[in-house]
């Protein structure tokens, strides 16, 4: 913990003189899913108010907005903790997904896309599986997926992935081999890029959708060695 609070310290200087529960969401947040707070990890207020330097009524305000969008969860005399997924989670999480991110690729319309960010996240992975970064892949292949819902040009559907895709992060800091997990969507998120760049949407959606159906089946397979269908934590 001493070294996720060192860390916070450092971001204490993001929050300015003008600190409000937001930006400490988005600080906790991002932290989150870095994997600096893991699932389960309880969150104390006097360590992370201290780190960051901010009142306990702004915390529990940032603690209260997490907690609406599903990343962290209060229990009763015992806390604040960092929500652990469960199975059903994961499938509701994907099936989001593959609803939205299909749905923005069959509206793309006319070309020519914006895909200089698509692009850029697909060589974010390929070098981070060439450092054997598999961590860093995971994070890049989120990148890929949040410029692709970028394309849609919707600051509302944005943030609604912002948070869908930050709830993913969860499951994935609990799989034990990222490599495996992470690996076959390198290829995978270049033959989507591929089919756009040849203005070819529907082919893009057609392999989208089929990389949604396999990645659900993989993470649930890999998520179940390390938590049971309800969300708690296996030995």
């Amino acid at each position: 913990m001493a070294e996720q609070l060192a860390g916070l310290a450092d971001d204490r200087a993001l929050l300015g003189r003008t600190s409000t529960a937001e930006r400490v969401a988005d600080i906790l947040r991002s932290r989150i899913a870095e994997g600096y707070f893991p699932p389960g990890t309880r969150l104390s207020e006097d360590s992370i108010g201290g780190a960051l330097g901010v009142s306990r009524n702004t915390l529990r305000e940032a603690f209260r907005l997490l907690t609406h969008e599903r990343l962290l969860v209060h229990e009763l005399n015992r806390g604040v903790f960092v929500r652990v997924l469960s199975v059903e989670d994961v499938e509701d999480i994907y099936r989001t997904r593959r609803l939205v991110e299909c749905a923005v690729v069959r509206g793309l319309g006319e070309p020519p896309y914006a895909l200089e960010q698509l692009a850029a996240a697909v060589t974010e992975g390929q070098l981070a599986s060439v450092e054997d970064d598999w961590k860093g892949v995971g994070t890049a292949n989120i990148h890929f997926h949040r410029e692709l819902v970028a394309l849609a040009g919707s600051a509302r559907t944005d943030e609604l992935m912002r948070s869908v895709f930050a709830e993913l992060r969860l499951a994935f800091h609990l799989v034990d081999d990222p490599k495996a997990l992470h690996e076959p969507y390198l290829q995978r998120n270049r033959l989507i890029l591929q089919a756009l760049q040849a203005n070819n949407p529907a082919e893009a959606e057609k392999l989208l959708a089929v990389y949604l159906d396999d990645s659900l089946e993989r993470v649930v397979d890999a998520y179940r060695n390390r938590v049971g269908e309800d969300g708690t934590a296996l030995d």
